[in-house]
């Protein structure tokens, strides 16, 4: 008598695992998101495993050899940034973002590339013929290129054809569309995206290839599918920006080969993506002389200055409890810094409604950027503007004193090269440093010196 196959119920969201049905998932709190999937047996287990031809075995730590291999550097160097530097060989790459925002462009770009570096490129489609990989490579202007195209879903086929070509990169568009014959499941299902991730994971680490794959994203903005998909990888990048502004952005949330928060930039147009090699003027360019509620931060993401924009709007409220509302910015974080200005410098904000936004959709969330806020927020609380030259950094405290950050000569060093004549920073920030010429740098130790100061 064939013995039944066990099945489970798996949280389509989190990929938590229930032996019954719940409403409500206890892992992420989301309700009606548990399906019923089938319970991998051991031969499917031990077929996995065979996957890969050698077997591990314990070793010392001091027995242990590191192999150097160098990163492949393309010709796009934003892209190269985010990475750390530029392809690592063996690497699991995630790209995520929403749909239409670029993605498949993005990587048909870097298939072009590698290419052209030598490299054996097999752009795996799931979602689209070659006849519009095609199109997309005409318009692109990459119909040169000599790269392979193969559109198909069933792993078992794409590991056979992989086998086959030896492949230096693989590019999986998408994940959610591929499937195994040995999961009894439908293709974009939490086990079908687990087992292929591994599967791809594995042909990664044995035969030394660079993977990157593409994940369909949730309304919320993450990566569809379980949250493991997101640990399995070695790097998570999400592409961002919005359909109706021309500009993207690259940013790296996870990266096992270099720093996390870095972030490439982008701009799209008809025959393809180009790369901006100077954003703070991009970010800049729109800005409004002689406007009240603006000030501009130094920011840091990874290890770029960024100078952005921060744009505030203070209005008397119409209601009983006053309106706060945050873009690109922490909501947490702009609410203590009003609270600091109410208490510590005499702003009453009870009664105001507040709108913040940072210009040119970039997000910000690091401490320096404070300053920026609250000076932002006072000058349309008063209606004075600020000067179009000066720039604003430092973490604010709950007492009112602004504390050091991090890497100060790199932050004043960009605010110099486009032209700012003052720059205002913490006390602690003001020595061990070598100060650009043609910038002012004024070290303030509280809130309200600042706010005296400009205004």
């Amino acid at each position: 008598m064939a013995k039944k196959q066990r099945t489970m119920f798996m949280c389509d969201n989190c990929g938590y695992e229930s032996a019954k049905y719940l409403g409500r998932c206890p892992a992420c709190g989301e309700w009606n998101t548990f399906v019923e999937e089938k319970v991998a047996t051991e031969a499917d287990t031990r077929s996995r495993v065979s996957l890969s031809n050698q077997i591990a075995k314990a070793q010392p730590i001091k027995d242990v050899k590191i192999e150097q291999t160098g990163r492949v550097e393309t010709n796009l160097t934003e892209f190269n940034r985010v990475l750390g530097g530029g392809v690592v060989p063996g690497s699991l790459v995630l790209i995520g973002g929403d749909p239409g925002i670029g993605k498949s462009t993005l990587l048909l770009q870097v298939s072009s590339e590698l290419n052209q570096l030598n490299g054996v490129v097999l752009y795996v489609t799931g979602e689209e013929s070659p006849g519009q990989i095609k199109m997309r490579a005409e318009r692109l202007i990459l119909s040169d290129t000599d790269f392979y195209i193969y559109s198909e879903t069933d792993l078992s086929l794409i590991v056979e054809t992989i086998e086959e070509i030896k492949p230096d990169y693989i590019i999986i568009d998408s994940i959610q569309t591929m499937y195994h014959p040995r999961i009894d499941s439908v293709a974009g299902s939490v086990s079908q995206v687990r087992e292929s991730t591994s599967l791809l994971m594995q042909l990664a680490k044995t035969n030394n290839v660079t993977i990157f794959i593409v994940g369909h994203v949730t309304k919320e903005g993450n990566i569809a599918g379980p949250r493991m998909l997101e640990h399995m990888v070695d790097t998570v990048l999400y592409f961002e920006g919005d359909q109706h502004q021309a500009h993207r952005i690259l940013r790296a949330v996870k990266n096992r080969y270099g720093s996390t928060n870095e972030i490439g930039v982008f701009e799209m147009r008809e025959d393809g993506l180009r790369e901006v090699l100077n954003p703070s003027e991009l970010f800049l360019e729109e800005r409004l002389d002689g406007a009240s509620g603006s000030s501009i931060v130094s920011a840091l993401e990874g290890t770029r200055p960024l100078l952005v924009e921060v744009q505030s709007l203070v209005t008397p409220t119409a209601f009983g409890n006053a309106r706060r509302t945050a873009s690109g910015l922490d909501y947490n974080r702009v609410t203590l810094i009003m609270a600091v200005l109410e208490q510590r410098c005499g702003l009453l904000l009870q009664n105001y409604d507040a709108y913040l936004k940072t210009a040119g959709g970039v997000k910000l969330n690091e401490p320096a950027i404070d300053l920026s806020i609250a000076i932002s927020i006072t000058s349309s609380y008063r209606d004075r503007e600020t000067k179009g030259t000066d720039c604003f950094v430092g973490e604010i405290g709950l007492t009112g004193e602004i504390r050091s950050v991090s890497s100060i000569e790199l932050r004043v060093n960009e605010a110099a090269k486009l032209g700012f004549k003052r720059i205002f920073i913490p006390k602690n920030n003001l020595d061990g440093w070598k100060k650009p010429e043609g910038i002012k740098i004024i070290a303030c130790r509280t809130l309200q010196e600042v706010i005296d100061y400009v205004f």
